[in-house]
């Protein structure tokens, strides 16, 4: 049996969901801990009390360091990790002058190693140790990924990207040959290792009647699979859903009619809900994925994550990568700060961390493994330095408590805010 080690430092655990509880959901231990043993948690609390349980275990100490779960972002796109922070277009100008010229060159499954192997570890060094990725409509682009993450041992979940229309040429594939390479592509990989597959419409413009109703089929006979897709980023896509789909009832419905919308369904943005989609996405219990840090670089809108929350909606953070701007979590939570302030609701800082943990596991139906420190998760875990910068410093001496400390680096911090990054209680970063 591998020797238990134990991590030391000041812990933020949650006892409930702090979108609706508030900080109230939280624990702070100024002294706690994990257990960690053959790449779990077996035990956490206090730091006399895990000395006390486990006195022949090796011990980690982090002094002042935050011990949290590993960031999880429910919606990113790998391939662009190259083209992250390019200048100035919206939605559709985007996909047309960067995002497919890009997306072109995974078909080369070399390039797509490169990319993914350069991807994950951006994500190690920013703290994010699970993502949910869409990949592009080559074959080689999903086994790059998924092959660069079990080299590194992450819980990652990704798809390829089905397209057949209003795509350029070389980046379309059919209804019948996204069904063939996604349903080959799940026996693959589907629940290898730390790996699951993502049925991966990207978005109704660039999929048929008929490819949607194929990714449709193929999520029935595979109801344990996550599917993910976009929804409602900007009001001009939306006007383009509309002509496309003249008998829909909204953007949802252009899902909904082909069996593309359900508990397990990651719908990125969802910006500009109409109520019948707010009502329906709530009663299905489908996932809603807030990226602002890319609502805001191409101009989208602002997310209503107080409302959408009150009324209930399973809600998950991401980067969105490369239209979102940053890969790192911490910027995200700022960003979705800076959203909340313009909307006259601002966030608590646990309601932040909550959103880039456990919000984003639920989303991704994956709490029950990692996004939390609890015994018998994964131990997925990263340890913040809250001093990292001298801005960030000044500001945590000030604080009165541990969100006033944290929300500092929220706010300022990036990859240097992050001493070390544990995948399944292994180091890779610190």
């Amino acid at each position: 049996m591998t020797d238990t080690i134990l991590h030391l430092g000041q812990t933020i655990r949650f006892d409930g969901d702090a979108l609706r509880e508030g900080p109230d959901a939280a624990r702070h231990e100024r002294r706690g801990g994990i257990a960690v043993r053959d790449g779990r948690i077996v035990a956490a609390g206090p730091a006399e009390t895990l000395r006390a349980d486990h006195p022949g275990a090796r011990v980690e100490d982090h002094g002042e360091g935050l011990i949290l779960p590993g960031f999880v972002d429910a919606h990113a796109h790998y391939p662009q990790t190259g083209i992250i922070a390019s200048w100035g277009k919206r939605l559709i100008d985007w996909l047309e002058t960067y995002t497919f010229p890009e997306e072109m060159r995974f078909a080369d499954p070399a390039h797509a190693a490169d990319v993914a192997g350069r991807y994950l570890d951006l994500l190690i060094a920013h703290g994010t140790t699970s993502v949910c990725s869409f990949c592009t409509i080559h074959t080689a682009s999903v086994e790059a990924f998924f092959a660069a993450a079990e080299a590194r041992g992450m819980r990652v979940a990704a798809g390829k990207t089905c397209m057949d229309r209003n795509a350029p040429e070389g980046l379309r594939d059919t209804a019948q040959s996204a069904y063939d390479d996604s349903a080959a592509l799940l026996a693959r990989w589907h629940g290898r290792g730390r790996a699951d597959y993502v049925i991966t419409p990207r978005f109704s413009p660039t999929s048929t009647p008929e490819q949607l109703a194929a990714m449709g089929a193929l999520w029935a006979e595979n109801p344990g699979c996550l599917m993910q897709t976009h929804l409602s980023e900007q009001t001009d896509e939306i006007a383009w859903v509309k002509s496309l789909f003249p008998d829909a009832r909204d953007y949802l419905d252009t899902y909904e009619a082909f069996g593309l919308l359900g508990a397990r369904g990651l719908y990125g943005h969802a910006i500009h809900l109409e109520p019948r989609e707010r009502d329906r996405l709530r009663e299905t219990g489908a996932a809603l994925i807030h990226c602002p840090t890319s609502n805001t670089f191409i101009g989208s809108g602002l997310f209503d994550l107080a409302g959408l929350a009150a009324e209930g909606q399973r809600i998950g953070l991401a980067t969105d990568t490369g239209g979102g701007s940053s890969f790192s979590m911490l910027r995200t939570m700022a960003a979705a700060y800076e959203i909340g302030q313009l909307r006259g609701t601002p966030p608590h800082p646990a309601q932040l961390l909550w959103l880039a943990t456990e919000g984003s596991a639920r989303a991704m139906h994956m709490a029950d493994r990692v996004g939390g420190l609890e015994p018998g998760r994964e131990a997925d875990f990263v340890v913040l330095d809250l001093a990292s910068t001298p801005a960030i410093a000044q500001a945590t001496a000030r604080a009165d408590d541990i969100w006033q400390a944290l929300f500092p680096t929220i706010m300022l911090g990036d990859d240097r805010a992050v001493a070390g990054t544990w995948v399944m209680g292994k180091r890779l970063k610190g």
